[in-house]
C-alpha cells in the first residue's frame, strides 16, 4: 500500500563504473573480433597485434568506433598533420658560378643527381629493398612508424633503376616550376640547384630582385620606372635565350621597352638585324617609333609592291638594325625570311598567331632567332589554348605538344574549371609573361593624367590609287588658278584627300562595303578591340558626318555593342539623352562624335580613351574635343590617340604643326585656310604620296 503513496520515488541505484565500462566495451566488440576476444579475459586491458593488425585498426576500426560515438585516442605520429609521410623523388643540380651568355639554350645538358626521400630524409637503395621485403603497410623507418604503400616502394625501386644522370635545362626548369608530373606515381619533392642554375631559378621565381639596367646611350627619351623594369626584364630574358611576352596594357609603352633592348644589343656590337612583325596598319607606327626613340638604328620597312626579295632582301636586311614587316608577308616571303640569322624576332599584336594552325603562326615559329619577343595586351583572348600557341613561338616545347597541352590543361580548365590545373599552368608560364595593368597603382602612378600618342597608319592599295588620282588632278589645276578660286580648290582638295585617308566609301559616297578597305579603320578596330576587352570607354571624333555614320555602323556590327553618334543634326533633347546614356554605368562603350557638334560643351568623363580618327589641323580645337573626357570629374587616366596616315598630307601637315608647336595656334588659326597660302611647289610636295605609305 505504501508504494501507492503519491510523490514517492524509488531510491537511486548507485553508479557502477566497472559495469558501465564493460557494457560499453561489449558494444565495441561488434566492430572488431580482436576486441571481442580480449573481453573474454578476467581483466580486459587490450590486445596484442602485428603491424598489419595495427594498420587495420588505424584505418578501419578507429573510424567505426568514432562513428558510433566512441573516442579513439590515436598516436600523434598518425593523427598529426603532415606526419603521414610518403616517398618522394627530388633532384640536385650542380652548376658553376653564374656565367650567362648568348649561347644559352633550353637544350643545354646538365648533370642531375636523383634521390628517393622519406620525410625529407634520403633513403639508400639497401633501405628501399629492405622495406620492399617487409611487404607490410606499417613499417618502422629510423625509429618512426610510417605508412607505406607497397606499390610506392615498387615504383621507387623502378625509378632507381631507370633514372638518368643527365637532362636538359628545359626539363630542369619545368620540374622546378611544377610542370613535370609525379615520376612513376611518386611525389616530386623539388630541385636543389647551385651555381648559375640556382641563381636563374631564384630570379625566375621572383626570389632575387632583377637588376635594373641603364638604358642604352642611343635611346632618346626617359624610361618611366615601370618601363625601366620592363626593359631590364626583357634584357634578362634575352641574356638567357628565353622568349618573353611583354603584355602591358595599351598605352604603357611596349615599343620603347622593346627598342631599348634592340639598341642595347646593337651598341654591344651584335649587328645582326632584328625582325619586327606587325599588322599592316601598324607598320608606319613602328617606323616613326624607331625614328623617335632610336634614330641611330638603321631601319628598313619590308612591305609594298617594290619590296626587296630573295638575295637582295637578305643583303639589305643585314645592313639594318631593324626590319619591319607584316604578318601577311611572314608567310608569303617566308622562303627568304627564314634564311636570315635574326638577332631577335618580335611579334607585335601577337594575338595574330593565337591559332597555331595558320600559315603565319607556323612561319613565325620556324624563323631562326637568337631570342623571341611577343607584344600583346591580350595574351589570352578566347581561351587558354591561345597561350599554347604564344608559348610555342616563344619557347618551343615548353608546354609540351598540342595534344599534351590539351589533355593536361585545356580540357581540365575549360570544361571542369580545374583550379589545380590553372595554378600549374600559371606557374609554368608566369616567368615568361610580364603583364602590367593601368589599374595597378604601382604602374598608374607613373603615368601622366593625359597620355597623348600618334597612331601612324598605312593606306590600302585602293586608297593609294584614289589618293594619287585626286592629287594629280588638283596639282595640275591649281597651277592655272589664282585668288579665291585657287584657295577654294586647295580646300576642296584637302577635304577629298582626307576623306580618301579615312575610307574609300566616304570619298565615293556609294554606301559600298566597309571592312578591309581602310588602314585607319583597321587600326581603330584593333585598338577598340583591346580597349573594350580592358573595360575602357571611348570617344571617337571625326570631322565628317558621313564618316561618323560609317564608324557607328562598323563598330556596332564588329563588336555587337550599341554605338551612338552625335552630329550637328541631332536635336538638343536627343543630344542630352545620348550624353546621359553614355555617362551611365553599362551604357554604350563607344561614342562617335563629329568634331564640331561634340568638341565643346559636353561632359563625357565616362570615357578614358579618345580617338581622333581624322585631324582638325588646329591643336586648340583638338584639345577642346579631348577635354570632353579629360576634365573635372574624371577619375581615370585619359589616353588620347591621334590617327595619321603615314606618307600622306596628314603626316606632312602634322610635322609642320609640330615644328611650330609653341606658336601653332597663331600660325594655323582656327581652320585650314592657312594651307591655301602655300605656294604651288609647296602644295605639290604636300599632296605627294610617299612610296612607303601603301600597305600590302
Amino acid at each position: 500500500a505504501g508504494d501507492d503513496v503519491p510523490g514517492r520515488q524509488e531510491p537511486a541505484q548507485p553508479f557502477n563504473a566497472r559495469t558501465y565500462v564493460l557494457s560499453a566495451l561489449g558494444q565495441c566488440a561488434a566492430f572488431s573480433p580482436h576486441i571481442e576476444a580480449s573481453l573474454r579475459t578476467p581483466a580486459p586491458s587490450g590486445y596484442d597485434t602485428d603491424s598489419i593488425g595495427a594498420h587495420d585498426f588505424l584505418t578501419n576500426t578507429a573510424f567505426l568506433l568514432e562513428q558510433a560515438g566512441f573516442g579513439a585516442l590515436l598516436p600523434a605520429w598518425w593523427t598529426r598533420k603532415g606526419t603521414k609521410q610518403r616517398l618522394a623523388v627530388r633532384a640536385t643540380v650542380k652548376s658553376p658560378k653564374l656565367q650567362a651568355d648568348a649561347e644559352f639554350t633550353l637544350e643545354r645538358i646538365l648533370r642531375v643527381d636523383w634521390e628517393v626521400a622519406l620525410g625529407g630524409e634520403p633513403l639508400a637503395l639497401a633501405e628501399l629493398k629492405a622495406l620492399a621485403k617487409l611487404k607490410a603497410p606499417l613499417v618502422r623507418v629510423r625509429g618512426q612508424w610510417v605508412e607505406l604503400n607497397p606499390d610506392e616502394i615498387g615504383a621507387a625501386l623502378a625509378f632507381w633503376k631507370s633514372k638518368g644522370t643527365e637532362t636538359s635545362a628545359r626539363d630542369v626548369l619545368k620540374m622546378a616550376m611544377g610542370g613535370v608530373p609525379a615520376t612513376g606515381g611518386l611525389e616530386f619533392a623539388g630541385i636543389s640547384a647551385t651555381g648559375w642554375m640556382g641563381d636563374l631559378l631564384r630570379r625566375l621565381d621572383g626570389g632575387d630582385r632583377l637588376e635594373e639596367l641603364e638604358p642604352p646611350e642611343g635611346l632618346l627619351g626617359t624610361l618611366r620606372p615601370y618601363q625601366s623594369r620592363g626593359f631590364s626584364w626583357l634584357a634578362f630574358m634575352r641574356t638567357w635565350g628565353f622568349g618573353a611576352c611583354l603584355a602591358d596594357d595599351m598605352g604603357l609603352g611596349k615599343s620603347i621597352q622593346t627598342l631599348a633592348v634592340i639598341a642595347r644589343d646593337w651598341e654591344a656590337g651584335d649587328r645582326r638585324p632584328s625582325l619586327i612583325v606587325c599588322p599592316t596598319s601598324v607598320v608606319a607606327n613602328w617606323q616613326n617609333e624607331v625614328s623617335r626613340f632610336t634614330p641611330g638604328l638603321p631601319v628598313m620597312v619590308h612591305h609594298g609592291l617594290e619590296r626587296a626579295k630573295g638575295a637582295a632582301f637578305r643583303k639589305a636586311a643585314d645592313a639594318h638594325a631593324i626590319v619591319v614587316s607584316t604578318y601577311a608577308l611572314l608567310q608569303r616571303d617566308f622562303e627568304f625570311l627564314e634564311r636570315v640569322d635574326w638577332r631577335s624576332v618580335v611579334l607585335d599584336e601577337a594575338q595574330n598567331i593565337k591559332n597555331p594552325e595558320t600559315k603565319q603562326a607556323r612561319a613565325a615559329r620556324s624563323l631562326r632567332a637568337g631570342y623571341r619577343v611577343a607584344l600583346t595586351g591580350t595574351p589570352v583572348e578566347n581561351n587558354v589554348g591561345d597561350l599554347w600557341s604564344l608559348m610555342e613561338f616563344l619557347n618551343p616545347g615548353w608546354l609540351g605538344t598540342q595534344a599534351e597541352f590539351r589533355r593536361a590543361f585545356f580540357l581540365p580548365i575549360q570544361t571542369t574549371h580545374d583550379e589545380e590545373a590553372s595554378a600549374r599552368l600559371k606557374r609554368l608560364t608566369a616567368p615568361f609573361v610580364l603583364r602590367r595593368l593601368k589599374s595597378d597603382r604601382t604602374v598608374i602612378a607613373d603615368l601622366p593624367d593625359k597620355l597623348e600618342m600618334k597612331v601612324y597608319c598605312s593606306l590600302t592599295k585602293e586608297q593609294a590609287s584614289l589618293y594619287q588620282a585626286v592629287a594629280d588632278e588638283a596639282t595640275e589645276a591649281i597651277a592655272t588658278l589664282a585668288g579665291i578660286e585657287r584657295r577654294g580648290l586647295v580646300l576642296a582638295t584637302l577635304m577629298k584627300l582626307k576623306q580618301v585617308c579615312n575610307h574609300p566609301a566616304q570619298f565615293l559616297g556609294d554606301n559600298s562595303a566597309v571592312p578591309g578597305r581602310s588602314g585607319k579603320l583597321a587600326r581603330l578596330t584593333e585598338m577598340l578591340e583591346e580597349a573594350l576587352a580592358e573595360g575602357d570607354r571611348a570617344l571617337v571624333f571625326t570631322q565628317f558626318a558621313a564618316m561618323g555614320e560609317i564608324l557607328k555602323r562598323h563598330v556596332q556590327e564588329t563588336f555587337g555593342r550599341e554605338t551612338i553618334f552625335l552630329h550637328g543634326g541631332v536635336p538638343k533633347a536627343k543630344r542630352d539623352q545620348m550624353v546621359r546614356s553614355f555617362q551611365t554605368d553599362g551604357g554604350p562603350p563607344v561614342f562617335v562624335l563629329s568634331l564640331k557638334a561634340g568638341g565643346t560643351g559636353l561632359n563625357l568623363t565616362a570615357a578614358n580613351r579618345v580617338f581622333h580618327f581624322d585631324r582638325w589641323w588646329n591643336p586648340a580645337v583638338e584639345d577642346q574635343a579631348t577635354d570632353r573626357a579629360f576634365r573635372i570629374g574624371q577619375s581615370r587616366k585619359v589616353q588620347v590617340h591621334k590617327f595619321v596616315c603615314a606618307g600622306t598630307l596628314e603626316e606632312k601637315i602634322d610635322e609642320m604643326i609640330e615644328s611650330k608647336k609653341q606658336v601653332a595656334e597663331r600660325v594655323v588659326g582656327t581652320g585650314e585656310g592657312w594651307l591655301t597660302e602655300l605656294s604651288t611647289d609647296q602644295l605639290r610636295e604636300l599632296f605627294a604620296l610617299r612610296e612607303d605609305a601603301v600597305g600590302d
